[in-house]
């Protein structure tokens, strides 16, 4: 895993900002790989993402879907699950709650 910052090392204003950070998409995700043995998380219109889907469509293997948003909009909330998940691309595809990459 990369390295973060220690807990003690961010301002108690910083670890509030952190936390509130767009915190229902992160429930949506969490949510979702609970419940659901495959789940990807992507945006619309970005070529990876569709191959992705369609990988797993063509596999007959059901998964659940959470779109944030295209290039131009919800960009903050893709953030936000990008820095929770610690990968820095879409999709992401999680198998039975583990993050296992991109496509």
């Amino acid at each position: 895993m990369r390295s973060t910052l220690n807990e003690n090392q961010v301002h108690v204003d910083a670890a509030k900002s952190i936390k509130e950070f767009h915190p229902h998409c992160i429930r949506e995700v969490e949510e979702a790989i609970k419940n659901h043995e495959w789940v990807i998380v992507g945006m619309r219109q970005n070529p990876v993402v569709a191959g992705a889907r369609k990988y797993l469509t063509t596999k007959n293997t059901p998964f659940h879907y959470i779109e944030n948003g295209g290039y131009f909009s919800k960009w903050k909330e893709r953030l936000a699950i990008k820095l929770w998940s610690g990968w820095p691309t879409f999709p992401q595809v999680f198998h039975k709650g583990v993050l296992i990459g991109g496509f």
